[in-house]
């Protein structure tokens, strides 16, 4: 049978992995920033094949995301090709997973944005008795004014914290002992190591191995310079000396088709195999490419022999064992597969009641927000998922509930990646028009195109987004005497939608009004469907190449 590529192994938006084997499981994790539920576990048996079996963030109540807002600011990594802006979303930053006597940890830092300059972190711990179950405990706080903490369990029982401190760029990696049942810290903070030079070290793990502490972070910035460098001391405390061939990971100034690698979290398997799970990016060749999946987490092995450095592959679609062989996942067999309804997701705090479910999960009736997804401040009504594929295509059909033309409700298909950049196709129920809009703020993009549609109170429109590593496509459909014609609305080069930023793509439904109580039904709504799927579609004047 034939075998098909591995990597990445969580494809889409799933920045920042953590990994951690527990009994015969490898469970592994994700920042999420300004999306709920937040902090997505995954399961593997054999680290090719992994099931999305819930989330660690499940209940609104256990924090807010209310000011996870998005930020345009000049960065200060820039390259030629990229722009000279930084897209920077608050929310659940690089979190890591850990196990211990039979609970499992996750400490995380939730970025508040209060106003629009200021950060407040606030750095927290979960936990639970049975991963399976995805019953979280409530969020135990800890003084620690930095992000991305990290949890290490030293062979003498105790419990330390080590995370990158500000102010940045040069930020640098602190520990001290905690108490994970109650977040007290039991030990003052120790500057413990700043890095080789490069800017935001951060991603800190620390290891014990041969009568060493390692520490592995990640330096550079998360894009074009991204890069993992390792230190060393017979100590906790230090002094860390770091290796003298580091990095010991990085693409910068290559050609590789997965660039941006770094944050990485090393681990052995049942076998005693070393690996590294990181980010990375699938940057294409191709004119318009971008990296439109965003920040993915890969697979890649390690060496690391007894006494010496560990050292990481250069991160490959098919990794390879020293011995040569290729680490391949068999035809047939799913990359990437979700328990049911775990892996819808909304933006920010939602208004849950305002999105109902229905015939498991295949019918959606959402109640119009007031406030559109162009804002961060007030809640919005979307729910969708994540794009997972490179190719495929997101579909819904869409019937007004109370869509009077009064209720001025606008209701469709989105391509969500923040408030400052979205592609849609909606209906105006008040101007009896199908609406494609693309606005991204962050490179002065904004175009709009209206097109008249009849629609009768009982009439079904089909909304369509198409997508391919260049390109993405909006198209609609009505059903005329059972025959489906889907005409192209407009389209766009995904680069519009690509660019320096933390998060990745959503395709999902929304509905807004100024009126209250105003709702639209959906039904089956399904992303990364192939698009041999589909029947033919034709153009409309107002599309573009």
């Amino acid at each position: 049978m034939r075998s098909t590529e591995i990597n990445p192994i969580i494809p889409g938006f799933s920045p920042d992995p953590s990994v951690v084997l527990i009994d015969d499981t490898f469970f592994l994790l994700n920042s999420t920033f300004h999306v709920f539920p937040g902090l997505p576990i995954y399961a593997s048996k054999n680290l090719t094949s992994w099931r999305h079996i819930g989330n660690a963030i499940n209940r609104p109540e256990q924090l807010s995301l209310a000011r996870s807002s998005t930020r345009i600011w000049p960065r200060d990594d820039a390259q030629d090709d990229t722009g000279d802006c930084m897209l920077a979303t608050g929310g659940l930053y690089a979190p890591t997973i850990r196990h211990r006597q039979g609970t499992t940890y996750i400490v995380c830092t939730n970025v508040i944005h209060p106003d629009d300059s200021s950060d407040i972190t606030e750095n927290f711990i979960v936990s639970t008795k049975d991963i399976w179950l995805s019953e979280w405990s409530d969020p135990v706080y800890f003084e620690f004014d930095g992000i991305d903490p990290s949890i290490f369990f030293d062979d003498d029982g105790r419990s330390y914290l080590q995370g990158s401190a500000g102010p940045g760029p040069m930020t640098k990696i602190h520990l001290f002992e905690i108490d994970l049942e109650t977040g007290e810290k039991k030990s003052e903070e120790k500057t413990i190591w700043r890095g080789t030079g490069g800017i935001y070290s951060e991603g800190p793990h620390l290891y014990k191995k041969d009568g060493f502490y390692y520490l592995v972070i990640s330096e550079g910035g998360t894009h074009e310079n991204h890069m993992v460098t390792v230190a060393r001391s017979e100590e906790i405390w230090g002094p860390y000396e770091g290796f003298e061939k580091n990095p010991i990971l990085t693409a910068r100034g290559t050609g590789e088709y997965i660039r941006y690698t770094g944050h990485s979290d090393m681990f052995q398997d049942q076998q005693g195999q070393w690996w590294g799970v990181c980010l990375g990016v699938r940057r294409g060749s191709l004119k318009n490419s971008g990296y439109i999946m965003g920040r993915e987490s890969f697979l890649t092995p390690a060496e690391w022999p007894r006494g010496e450095w560990p050292a990481l592959s250069q991160v490959k679609l098919n990794p390879v064992l020293k011995d040569g062989t290729a680490l391949v996942r068999v035809e047939g067999t799913s990359r990437l597969t979700s328990a049911p309804m775990v892996d819808f997701l909304y933006i920010r705090d939602p208004v849950l009641k305002d999105h109902v479910f229905s015939n498991d999960g295949a019918s959606i009736t959402l109640t119009a927000s007031e406030e559109d997804i162009s804002q961060w401040a007030a809640p919005v009504t979307f729910v969708g998922k994540r794009q997972r594929k490179l190719e495929g295509s997101a579909i819904v059909a869409m019937q007004g509930v109370s869509s009077s033309p009064k209720a001025a409700l606008k209701a469709g298909l989105v391509y969500y990646k923040d408030e400052h950049r979205y592609v849609r196709i909606f209906y105006d129920f008040s101007a009896s028009e199908i609406v494609y809009e693309l606005v991204n703020k962050a490179k002065v993009i904004a175009e709009i195109e209206r097109e008249k549609l009849a629609l009768g109170p009982d009439s079904m429109v089909s909304l369509r987004i198409s997508y391919s590593e260049t390109q993405l496509t909006l198209l609609y459909s009505c059903d005329v005497n059972g025959d489906t014609v889907w005409k192209v609305l407009g389209s766009l080069p995904t680069i519009h939608m690509s660019g320096p930023d933390f998060v990745g793509p959503l395709i999902g439904i929304f509905a807004i009004s100024p009126e209250s109580g105003v709702q639209v039904r959906f039904d089956e709504l399904q992303v990364d469907v192939a698009g041999s799927e589909f029947p033919r579609a034709i153009s409309s004047n107002s599309s573009r190449g």
